[in-house]
């Protein structure tokens, strides 16, 4: 048996439980990296204990992909995936563009997803079949866009900062022929390129947890999402996502150039 929609929005209710009252009220951050700066608040390992718990509890015999509390059961049929808090920083800063990412994999695949954002009230959800809405704009399906070609498009992705090399090189080679590019949106841009607002998100460096809950939000709108080489997308790294063919097309040339 698989998970409803219900069940989405129950694990999405319990994870805002436990951000919301966090955000913009002075959190506690640990720093996870001793070479950098990688966050992580009480928010994200809350949130995380409280979605596993609805799980366990539920599907007993599912697995579990989570980023603060470790892995269990990945060679199951069904594994969730879970990002607690996906833009920490965003959410540290005060800046409502984070979001709590749930998705559901089958044998591997990625299968329903959802990126919900408390603070706005928006879920996007993709239960098998398709991709919806819900938030201050009402309830609707999502659908993406096709703007028609790469110098059409609006790009999206977290900082430029984190390419570098011949990586850097190629995103710059992108940047330089769309119409509009901006920075710093993490999993809302996939939210709002599923929504058909944005044409082309490009970003390196990404754990499984970051795309889990993404992926099926993005395919079932109609949108393309693969690693810069074509691959799926399930265990993160360089990975493209497009509305359209055309974009994703053209983008992915210079990318696996």
């Amino acid at each position: 048996m698989l998970p409803d929609r219900t069940f989405f929005y129950r694990l999405a209710e319990a994870a805002k439980a436990e951000t919301l009252p966090r955000f913009r009220a002075g959190v506690d951050v640990v720093n996870k990296e001793a070479q950098g700066f990688d966050p992580v608040t009480e928010g994200d390992r809350a949130a995380e204990v409280a979605i596993r718990t609805l799980i366990e509890a539920e599907f007993p015999d599912h697995g579990i992909l989570g980023e603060e509390h470790g892995n269990v059961g990945l060679d199951r049929e069904h594994v969730w995936v879970i990002d607690p808090i996906d833009g920490t920083r965003a959410f540290i800063s005060g800046v409502p563009v984070w979001g709590t990412l749930i998705g559901l994999q089958k044998n591997g695949r990625a299968i329903m997803g959802m990126i919900d954002q408390p603070f706005t009230g928006e879920r996007y959800f993709a239960d098998g079949n398709g991709s919806t809405y819900s938030g201050p704009d009402g309830e609707k399906r999502l659908q993406v866009r096709d703007c028609g070609s790469l110098s059409n498009a609006i790009l999206f992705t977290t900082s430029p900062h984190l390419f570098v090399g011949e990586e850097l090189a190629k995103y710059r080679e992108i940047e330089s022929q769309v119409r509009l590019f901006r920075y710093g949106t993490d999993c809302y841009a996939y939210a709002l390129l599923a929504a058909g607002h944005v044409d082309l998100v490009i970003e390196n460096s990404l754990k499984p947890y970051d795309v889990g809950g993404i992926i099926p939000v993005i395919e079932q709108a109609g949108g393309i999402i693969t690693t810069w080489n074509g691959g799926r997308p399930e265990m993160g790294g360089t990975i493209i996502a497009a509305g359209s063919r055309a974009v994703y097309d053209q983008a992915r040339a210079i990318l696996a150039d």
